[in-house]
């Protein structure tokens, strides 16, 4: 499955059932000609195993003849098969919730209030419902990201944590469940940081999240130098190439980077990035067509991983 991140407020949607070859060859067209912020686009497998649906959602309504003509080169006549539709933002968020089944991530259970049954005893379960705003877990750049987590809690207990574009608060809540300190965390999005912190309320971790408004390390509990161990920022790879000499800044001197919003292409234009601050790779995921990636100051690039 690939999927991309959806606009915080959809207004409209093309649907078009087409090959793997097709859909993947659309993906990466839309990907590459629309902002990320307004344009998104998922790819999935059908239940027949054969067919792929393609589903771009748009902020506001797209020119449907100038869509059509920017993806006819790469997939001939099907282009004309595409329809669009305007979505209502309530649509939205009760299509968000269809099917979701709980994520886990070693002891981190992500899951809507219709699943709470499924919660173990020492779990640290996160309750997560669709809202306006991008991230309800059930996602291949963020089970990467808490799996991330995961390996680092092996390891060692960061004192100081920052998640960067935090969307609803999944990766700074699984941080601040599992150390039990402050956690900064922030986005571009007033809408977003609004349902992180309802979300806060609700998985009962409000006094350990520190939320601010702003793109990028823009607050003065984030634009700390040399001072958190953990980074988290799961965003695309256009706002990663230009946050590395930020995230390389506010890093502490053995300090953790993990980096997610990545499709395979993505990748070594990424790492490049963060080679030039110092940083190379310690271990990679692939999960569900996007790339996770753990990062240390210095070292050496270790083989990607599948789970």
């Amino acid at each position: 499955m690939l999927e991309g991140l959806h606009p915080n407020r959809p207004t409209h949607v093309m649907r078009l059932a087409t090959s793997e070859r097709a859909a993947r060859a659309t993906t990466d067209v839309i990907g590459e000609m629309f902002d990320p912020a307004e344009t998104a686009v998922a790819a999935f497998e059908a239940e027949d195993g054969r067919t792929w649906l393609l589903e771009a959602y748009f902020a506001s309504p797209p020119d449907e003849d100038a869509v059509r003509a920017m993806i006819r080169p790469v997939i001939g006549t099907e282009a004309d098969r595409a329809v669009f539709e305007a979505i209502a933002q309530k649509d939205w968020v009760a299509a968000s919730l269809e099917g979701l089944k709980p994520v886990r991530a070693g002891r981190f259970l992500v899951h809507g209030s219709h699943d709470r049954h499924t919660r173990a005893a020492n779990d640290l379960a996160i309750e997560i419902e669709a809202a306006l705003a991008f991230g309800t877990g059930h996602h291949g750049t963020t089970r990467g990201c808490l799996l991330a987590l995961v390996d680092e809690l092996k390891r060692r207990r960061p004192a100081r944590v920052l998640d960067v574009g935090t969307g609803t608060g999944i990766l700074a809540f699984a941080a601040a469940k599992a150390v039990r300190r402050r956690v900064v965390a922030g986005d571009i999005d007033p809408v977003a940081i609004a349902v992180a912190r309802d979300n806060a309320r609700a998985n009962g971790v409000a006094p350990w999240l520190d939320l601010y408004v702003g793109p990028g390390i823009r607050s003065g509990s984030a634009a700390r130098t040399r001072h958190f161990d953990l980074v988290f920022a799961n965003i695309l790879a256009r706002p990663l190439k230009r946050l590395a000499p930020d995230l390389a800044r506010v890093a502490a001197p053995g300090g953790t980077l993990v980096l997610s919003g990545l499709l395979a292409r993505d990748v070594p234009g990424v790492l490049s990035a963060y080679r030039a601050q110092g940083f190379a790779l310690a271990k990679r995921r692939d999960l569900e067509g996007w790339a996770a990636l753990t990062l240390k100051r210095g070292g050496a690039a270790a083989r990607p991983v599948g789970r």
